[in-house]
């Protein structure tokens, strides 16, 4: 029987060349069509990505890492929520990563996400990632101080260093048998501010506003140049 597919190719970033998100609608939603659309697509699929989970758990020899990257409001928890709840719990794991504590200041900035791959047969979901120290790092450069750097390892080119050191323990771990798939969830400006201001209305929803959220949004076009 042959397996239905949802074409999302309109959605990859190829490697190499110029990239930019102003050239992306993020009210795309592709084959998927309207929000109604999502839970069928995603039940549709759902008997095939069990079947695949429970191949990769038994197989034991690959992993998936999925990093799951955006802007606050626009929906890394309940994607991650929706797309999981039809597969094997023993087959997944989800790590989610907030600001940085004191022991996780200590390491290198990779640290804390490393010790959390997934191992072989399982499936890994990070809700933010070592991308952080790229992003929130890069718009508040005074966050580089809390980790207490050698002045010498500090120098104007130390974003295009962290850039060549995560693409280097990337190409690491796929050498050793994880498969990474990234994920962008792009939402635009206009679209995040209705999703705060529900927020402190809905009861379900309260827990994740926070003042914090208002004050980076000030900052949106910084964060769009070091998303590019």
């Amino acid at each position: 029987m042959a397996r239905s597919k949802i074409d999302i190719k309109r959605f990859r970033v190829p490697p190499g060349g110029r990239f930019s998100l102003a050239n992306y609608v993020p009210a795309d939603t592709g084959p998927v069509g309207t929000k109604d659309g999502a839970p069928k697509a995603v039940a549709k699929q759902g008997d095939r990505l069990f079947e695949l989970a429970d191949l990769l758990y038994a197989q034991s020899r690959w992993s998936v890492l999925f990093v799951f990257q955006a802007m606050d409001g626009a929906g890394k928890d309940s994607a991650i929520k929706h797309v999981l709840r039809g597969l094997d719990p023993k087959a997944t794991q989800v790590y989610s990563f907030k600001t940085p504590s004191q022991e996780e200041l200590k390491h290198d900035f990779m640290w804390r996400c490393l010790k959390s791959l997934p191992e072989r047969g399982r499936i890994g979901i990070f809700n933010r990632s070592y991308y952080e120290e790229v992003l929130v790092s890069r718009v508040h450069p005074k966050l580089l101080e809390q980790r207490q750097l050698p002045a010498c390892c500090v120098t104007p080119h130390i974003w295009k260093e962290r850039y060549e050191d995560i693409r280097s323990i990337e190409r690491y771990l796929t050498r050793n048998g994880t498969v990474i798939r990234k994920i962008y969830l792009n939402v635009s400006k206009a679209e995040q501010r209705p999703r705060f201001l529900i927020r402190p209305h809905n009861p379900d929803k309260r827990w994740k506003f926070s003042l914090n959220d208002i004050n980076e949004r000030l900052r949106w076009k910084e964060y769009m140049a070091a998303y590019e």
